[in-house]
């Protein structure tokens, strides 16, 4: 068996979580501050654990620690704890701000990096920096409290990484078999002296007997001075071997009497390994057993030098576990550089392909067991007394229990799922892992998920809000990449989630629609500050908002479920008749968003051609919104081509679909070229006519409104110079941002006021795509807007996509673009730092500048489809490469 073909051959188990992903990297990096461990009267969630609390609370939902593994059920885990010697506690956690303490919201103060990984997780590799010097913890908290007007205070910004005093921790994992996990970690000394570090492999339990009488505490046992015996009913026994470093056991149990002041349970609590190697306290058990441990191990070294630790998890005994260690990791690494060899084209210039590379493990290091059960958290376990909250949150989703591997935004900003990111995260996770990709869209669509209303959860602040209908999108993408790769279609997958999505479709017709006019609203729809005002908390006097991209996104979902029964028609005739339903579903929302009556102002405005949403007041009048905003672009999502053949075999939705443009002609007036084909005989399905798409694309292009040179920015920059204004019941505004909003509208990173945003950015270049696929190459527009330079639909999806690319490539310091502005030379000097990718949540809409959560490899990761797509399109000629650089090297001049 050849390497090229090993990854591949696992990722082909037919159960994974009981094969090669059983173990992984599911552990959050922070479960401090999140709503699951929130036990306050008054929904307190960043106070009631803190990260000064963490460190001797035992929680109830999962855990957390640095580049950690457990098992896909999160019983047992693994993870490395480091003490330089001067700081007051040990760094078991990343540290960061609260939503309350950071000036732009929460925000973690750590530089770490994740490295790489496969698919199955049988390697990877995570990078922690930790300095020498005392951890500035109170300096970080402290110089945060300033004004939104300033930026964030970063851990750069002190003197901690002065002269590269600084260990390089790596944390590397090789499985030998489904249950035998190798760890490693190797640090290097990057300071001009010698320095000593402590590094303490840990490896415990999660506290699942606490709450649930059935289980007994699981315990470890000492066995000899290099193996350690695990004991659970729920996992049986395991076999932790080390090299040399000293054993150290406590129980993983609250320390009630430093939080509460109350009596311990026990005498060696969570706790007591920080307290005996910090404090030397007598704080661990000497007979040598508990239900947590760690190796401690003291480290001299001198500058540059590096040392490694190892240790071995696996299920049966071994003689001589690490004479096969360093083989092992060889191994793996050489199948981890064919897997991504076959996955990522090898004609990619370098760079590209390490950018593609990274993106990939970052999201697959984001994968998180997640853990919550609402009915338990709201009334307590069996023989537990119910909390007392008030008003307690997500009381209406009792029916929700979630205890999966889920991928997550960003394991320390956001360690909880939302349901519109993990939709763009599968549309990469199918490049790299197809079976993952359509396990994660079906598991939000289970019963123990989905509302009995069809609504699908967003997030654990509150699941009820809602987020934009991509959960269509994504599976239709995720079943075309799919079938692209196998030659043929996964329609069992298909139709189990579009049963679902039915269901989820009803859900948005009853409750956003309630008007029963085809005009939707939602709400902010996951846009936060892009509005002039909170769509969720409208001004007085206001009855009722049509918006523009809440109709539009559900144009889009309309259009996903047509294509979707389409392709099942195929196999089952039946399927045309919901098809027809679905066909009649889109022409009435076309319709109604340019549609001008007595009593209606159309979303389309013909002055400005742009969309705008639409405001009714108590008065009986209506106005528009002019904010040139993404409210206004995400029309263009809505577009599909039914393909001629497919139009001609489905004989029964033809002759549906003419009876209902007979019938009512009117409906198919203002929509593109539904009786009309192209040259190859294919119908495009959009909500834009030509005329329309000519009008949005010269502002998308044009670089004094939309188009920055780096991606598309959320707001118009036109709104720079020119606020726009709303004076109904007080006065309200909106002005171009480029950066993090001055506006705390919606408290934290209320950021939509002009920065790039990758995932939106990737659904306009696919849109454009689809319509170049339509019109072809004779359909030209200026690029960018005023240049007269003429270019067709593809060759603009790849110019935006250089811009995109342009993120993350160097400047003429030698740093990455979205590290402009930042202070120090780290970044450009600095070997060890320099080349080390970030994936950042949203970037400056000016220079660049990443901003928001620094590990948003969640969307973000949409780079590498981006660099994947551009070079992988069989029709991109050699001159469109050189009219794109001949535009950005004139820029550049």
């Amino acid at each position: 068996m050849t390497n090229k073909n090993t990854e591949a051959e696992r990722l082909a188990a037919p159960d994974h979580f009981q094969n090669w992903k059983k173990w992984g990297p599911y552990l959050a990096e922070r479960q401090w501050g999140t709503v699951r461990e929130d036990y306050s009267a008054h929904g307190q969630a960043w106070n009631f654990i803190d990260h000064e609390k963490a460190r001797s609370n035992a929680y109830r939902w999962g855990e957390e620690g640095i580049g950690g593994f457990c098992d896909s059920r999160e019983i047992l885990c693994l993870a490395p704890a480091f003490w330089n010697g001067k700081d007051r506690i040990l760094k078991e956690r990343l540290f960061g701000l609260t939503n309350e303490q950071g000036n732009h919201g929460e925000d973690v103060k750590e530089l770490y990096f994740h490295q790489v990984s496969t698919p199955t997780h049988s390697y990877c590799k995570y990078l922690y920096k930790y300095p020498h010097k005392k951890f500035p913890y109170a300096k970080l908290v402290k110089k945060n409290r300033r004004s939104r007007e300033e930026p964030e205070f970063e851990l750069l910004d002190t003197d901690a990484f002065r002269n590269n005093a600084y260990f390089d921790c790596f944390i590397e994992y090789a499985k030998a078999g489904v249950e035998d996990i190798l760890m490693k970690v190797t640090v290097v000394n990057r300071g001009a002296r010698k320095a000593k570090l402590h590094v303490l492999p840990q490896l415990w339990f999660r506290n699942f007997w606490k709450h649930n009488e059935k289980y007994e505490r699981p315990h470890m046992k000492s066995m000899a001075d290099d193996c350690v015996r695990s004991r659970s009913v729920r996992n049986g026994r395991y076999y932790f071997y080390h090299e040399n470093g000293e054993q150290l056991f406590c129980e993983n149990e609250t320390n009630n009497q430093r939080i509460y002041g109350a009596l311990n349970e026990v005498d060696y609590v969570k706790d007591g390994i920080n307290d005996h190697v910090v404090n030397g306290k007598a704080t661990v058990n000497p007979d040598k057993k508990g239900s947590k441990l760690a190796i401690w191990h003291s480290l001299s070294l001198r500058a540059g030098e590096e040392k490694t630790i190892r240790v071995r998890l696996r299920k049966k005994k071994m003689k001589h576990p690490f004479a096969d260690f360093d083989a092992i990791f060889d191994r793996r690494i050489r199948e981890c550089d064919a897997f991504y060899g076959n996955i990522i084209q090898k004609d990619l210039p370098p760079a590209h392909q390490e950018i593609a590379k990274k993106a990939f493990s970052g999201l697959l290091w984001t994968k998180q067991f997640y853990y919550y059960d609402v009915f338990k958290w709201l009334f307590g376990g069996p023989g537990e007394a119910q909390p007392y909250r008030v008003n307690p949150r997500n009381a209406g989703w009792q029916h929700l229990t979630n205890r999966h591997v889920i991928s997550m935004p960003d394991k320390w900003e956001y360690p909880w799922y939302a349901a519109w990111d993990l939709a763009f995260h599968m549309v990469s996770f199918v490049d790299i892992d197809p079976c993952f990709a359509k396990e994660q869209l079906l598991l939000v669509l289970r019963e123990s998920y989905m509302h009995p209303n069809g609504q699908i959860p967003a997030y654990e602040w509150n699941f009820s809000d809602v987020n934009p209908p991509v959960h269509s999108w994504a599976v239709w993408t995720v079943f075309e990449k799919d079938k692209a790769r196998t030659g043929t279609g996964d329609t069992d997958f298909l139709e189990k989630t579009f049963q679902k999505l039915m269901i989820n479709f009803t859900w948005w017709v009853n409750q956003k629609d309630k008007h029963g006019t085809h005009l939707f609203d939602g709400g902010f729809l996951g846009l936060d500050n892009i509005g002039v005002f909170d769509r969720n908390h409208m001004p007085p006097g206001i009855t009722r908002m049509q918006q523009a991209d809440a109709t539009s996104w559900m144009a889009m979902f309309t259009l996903n479920m047509l294509r979707m029964a389409l392709e099942l028609a195929k196999t089952n005739k039946n399927y045309e008749d919901i098809a027809a339903k679905f066909f009649r579903h889109f022409l009435n929302i076309a319709w109604a968003m340019h549609h001008i009556g007595k009593e209606h102002i159309s979303l389309w405005d013909h002055t400005d051609n742009f969309y705008y949403d639409v405001v009714e007041m108590s008065n009986g009048m209506t106005d528009r919104l002019r904010v040139r905003s993404l409210v206004g672009i995400i029309p263009l999502f809505a577009v599909e081509i039914i393909p001629k053949n497919l139009y001609a075999e489905l004989k029964d939705f033809k002759v549906r679909a003419a009876e209902i443009i007979k019938s009512r002609p009117s409906l198919a007036s203002l929509i593109s070229r539904i009786e009309e084909t192209n040259s190859k005989g294919d119908h495009l399905f959009s909500v834009m006519r030509a005329f329309r798409l000519e009008h949005v694309l010269k502002r998308l292009l044009d670089e004094e409104e939309f188009l920055s040179d780096y991606g598309i920015r959320s707001l118009s920059k036109y709104h720079e110079k020119h606020p726009f204004v709303f004076r109904h019941h007080g006065h309200h505004q909106i002005q171009y941002e480029p950066g993090e909003s001055h506006s705390n509208m919606f408290g934290g990173n209320s950021n939509w006021r002009g920065p790039i945003w990758m995932p939106l950015n990737y659904m306009i270049v696919q849109s454009l795509r689809k319509y170049y696929t339509y019109y072809g190459p004779e359909y030209v527009y200026e690029f960018p807007t005023g240049s007269g330079i003429k270019m067709n639909l593809r060759e603009i999806a790849n110019a935006l996509t250089k811009r995109l690319m342009g993120l993350f490539e160097r400047d003429k310091k030698g740093k990455f673009h979205y590290h402009a502005d930042t202070k120090g030379k780290n970044f450009s000097e600095d070997a060890d730092f320099k080349n080390e990718h970030l994936f950042y949540e949203f970037f400056d809409g000016d220079t660049g500048k990443g901003l928001g959560a620094s590990h948003q490899t969640g969307w973000t990761a949409l780079i590498a489809n981006l660099i994947m797509d551009m070079e992988g399109d069989k029709n991109h000629g050699a001159e469109d490469g050189a009219l794109i650089e001949s535009i950005l090297d004139s820029k550049e001049q």
